[in-house]
């Protein structure tokens, strides 16, 4: 087979990639690298659960320019294709799609099999429920002939008599259904009254007879994951909960490779803002389908993200954000129709809360008001990790922000093994300290590997974040890897788990029957280690800026940080280790999302958050800070350059139990032995 018979394919969001005879299918290629598609009927044209997508442009990561050309076109299985899934507009049938050319591929989050567990719950300690919309339930006079009376000043009228609500306007968007409420046969109806943008009040929807309920949504539109929440507004209660992954991924993992996309690609921005949208719209679909509400009850949408995402939910050009001084278009809170974000939600007016900085964005904001530092006397450091982590330090007093670039490493991404939290990922990690022998965790079983009742024929597909820290964390302690993130070639002749791997060395985690294993290479350690100093970096420089030593409640937020041992990322020097060691170290579980919906519930809050950004949050940009680099290069060794390293095995039962302390995993005798 010569070079030109083959071509190259990119699998997103997994980043697998390989090259394929031309001719190739969609699902075979995937089936070749492991790829998770769904599928039911065997390649038939029947079940379309393999739908996929093929965005047309210039990948810069991959060095690929993909083009509609580059699958076949579609045929009549799939022009005639009038299966229970319906076939998007974009989409193609995997099993019908032949690759012809150089090639990337979404596989969206309805077509895999093992879809990422999107891990956000809501959590709103605290809240006071302040509505910004209030139903009102009025009864109108039956307008005569000759009084020269409207609907509009017949319910204006019943406003202010009933309700001593004068001055209340009705929204022109309403004005078609005016008759058919004030028509209703017991003269009754209600009205929804918003004083968002209107200290007098609005009417922003109205239904003939009695409604006592309205609904809203909240969203955290992450890099990664996009979450949404539906509540309904007047009591808090929490009616549905829907995520799925981002799929900006296929234009890049980290946000600085989507804002190359959106500069290097003419209508790249236009693109990256139809794919979020959509996804949002989706999920509109979702929850209120999932909840038996409809999409016209949604009266107020709330949305939260880093400063790329909120610029292009709003269709702003995000080029500005990729460099130096890092602009914002605004900071400021964006109210605007849900219409005007092409939202199916007719009745929804749509807020975005404010930005911090060029860097630190509206989901650190809503962090900052679901977790509350600046309320407490004593001092909180609240970490979102993510693809760029943001960082706020302080308590009432005042707040220091600053954002730090890891990249997906702590994501599973760009590592050998990594994938991101799926069903198959390992997610906890232990190795013995005599034998080196590792036993694991995996998502989607309940027992160890070294359980009976562990099911080895399961898939192990690699491993995710959470166990990334715990292997490295477990290696350092047991000298399989020293302080500076080297892994020590003489111990391969003590066990046939360390191996050589080019000019270095591997561990290999797991050596399935016949199938591929799983190591955790020198590059890994090094992906890890940049991330991990990036982030301390980050915090020691706003430690520094705030005049402290120490912090004894740290708080870490977002997807990651809500699954990892507090103990390991004291051990590999994730976060400061303080009086209290990992006891101080808390997850603060989807604190951007808690932040939403309190942003959603409540206009005190609002106002809260918007003027605590304005004039409470002293903003740290890393970028130009000289001792930035001096602390990244000592943040580099595990933990950290400034702690002596301890001897490998010496003292790991009381590490051990440190390193646990506040885990959900329990201590056994073979983990203290």
């Amino acid at each position: 087979m010569t070079a030109t018979s083959e071509v190259t394919v990119v699998f997103t969001p997994s980043g697998l990639r390989a090259r394929v005879p031309i001719g190739t299918s969609v699902l075979d290629a995937a089936r070749h690298l492991g790829v998770d598609l769904d599928s039911v009927c065997g390649g038939r044209g029947i079940c379309g659960r393999c739908q996929v997508t093929a965005p047309s442009g210039t990948f810069d990561k991959w060095a690929i320019t993909s083009a509609a050309v580059s699958l076949s076109p579609p045929g009549a299985a799939e022009l005639d294709y009038r299966g229970r899934r319906p076939l998007a507009p974009d989409h193609r049938l995997g099993c019908q799609a032949a690759i012809r050319g150089d090639v990337v591929i979404d596989v969206p989050a309805l077509s895999q099999l093992n879809r990422q567990i999107v891990r956000k719950d809501v959590r709103l300690t605290g809240l006071e429920l302040d509505p910004s919309i209030r139903l009102h339930y009025v009864e109108t006079t039956r307008p005569e002939l000759g009084d020269h009376s409207t609907a509009v000043a017949a319910i204006s009228a019943a406003l202010a008599d009933q309700w001593g609500l004068p001055g209340v306007r009705v929204q022109p968007r309403l004005l078609d259904r005016v008759h058919a409420a004030i028509a209703a046969p017991h003269r009754g109806l209600t009205v929804a009254v918003s004083a968002l943008e209107r200290p007098d009040g609005e009417i922003v929807a109205i239904w003939p007879g009695f409604t006592d309920s309205i609904i809203g949504v909240a969203f955290d539109v992450g890099s990664t994951t996009i979450a949404g929440h539906l509540i309904e507004l007047l009591t808090g209660e929490g009616l549905a909960s829907a995520g799925q992954m981002n799929p900006q991924i296929r234009f890049g993992e980290d946000l600085m490779s989507r804002v190359s996309y959106a500069m290097m690609n003419p209508g790249g921005a236009a693109e990256l803002t139809t794919a979020v949208r959509r996804a949002l719209a989706e999920l509109i679909s979702e929850l209120t389908a999932t909840a038996e509400r409809t999409a016209d009850e949604i009266l107020l949408i709330s949305l939260v993200g880093n400063p790329v995402m909120h610029h292009l939910v709003l269709g702003i050009d995000p080029a500005p954000l990729g460099v130096a001084p890092f602009v914002l278009a605004t900071s400021d809170p964006v109210t605007l129709p849900a219409t005007d974000l092409d939202l199916p939600a007719p009745n929804a007016t749509a807020y975005l809360g404010p930005c911090i900085a060029g860097h630190v964005g509206a989901d650190c904001a809503a962090a900052i008001l679901a977790e509350g530092p600046h309320r407490q006397t004593a001092g909180q450091l609240l970490v979102d990790i993510g693809t760029n982590a943001e960082i706020v330090l302080g308590n009432r007093d005042g707040l220091f922000a600053a954002s730090s670039p890891t990249g997906p490493a702590f994501e599973g991404a760009q590592l050998s093994c990594g994938v991101r939290a799926t069903v198959g990922a390992i997610e906890r990690v232990r190795i013995d300290p005599q034998s080196l022998e590792p036993r694991f965790k995996v998502i989607g079983q309940d027992h160890w590997s070294d359980d009976p009742a562990f099911d080895p024929r399961r898939p192990i597909v690699g491993v995710c974040g959470s166990g990334i820290i715990e292997a490295l964390g477990e290696m350092v302690d047991t000298g399989i890897m020293d302080a500076e993130g080297v892994i020590g070639g003489h111990n391969a002749a003590r066990t046939p788990r360390v191996v050589p791997e080019r000019r270095t060395f591997a561990y290999v985690l797991h050596a399935p029957d016949g199938g591929p294993e799983l190591r955790i290479t020198q590059n890994d350690v090094r992906a890890i280690q940049l991330a991990k100093a990036a982030l301390r970096a980050g915090i020691d420089l706003l430690m520094e800026h705030a005049g402290t030593a120490a912090v004894d409640d740290i708080r870490l937020a977002g997807a990651f940080g809500a699954h990892i041992d507090p103990g390991y990322a004291v051990k590999i020097g994730l976060v400061p280790d303080g009086p209290r060691g990992a006891a101080a170290v808390s997850a603060a579980g989807n604190a951007a999302g808690n932040g939403a919906v309190r942003m959603l519930l409540s206009a005190a809050d609002r106002r809260e958050i918007a003027e605590l950004v304005t004039s409470g949050i002293t903003k740290i940009e890393t970028a130009t800070e000289p001792r930035f680099q001096e602390l990244f290069v000592d943040a580099m060794a595990f933990p950290h350059r400034s702690a002596a390293p301890r001897p490998a095995g010496q003292g790991r039962r009381r590490r051990r139990r440190e390193a646990v302390t506040g885990s959900s995993i329990p201590l056994t005798d073979q983990e203290t032995a």
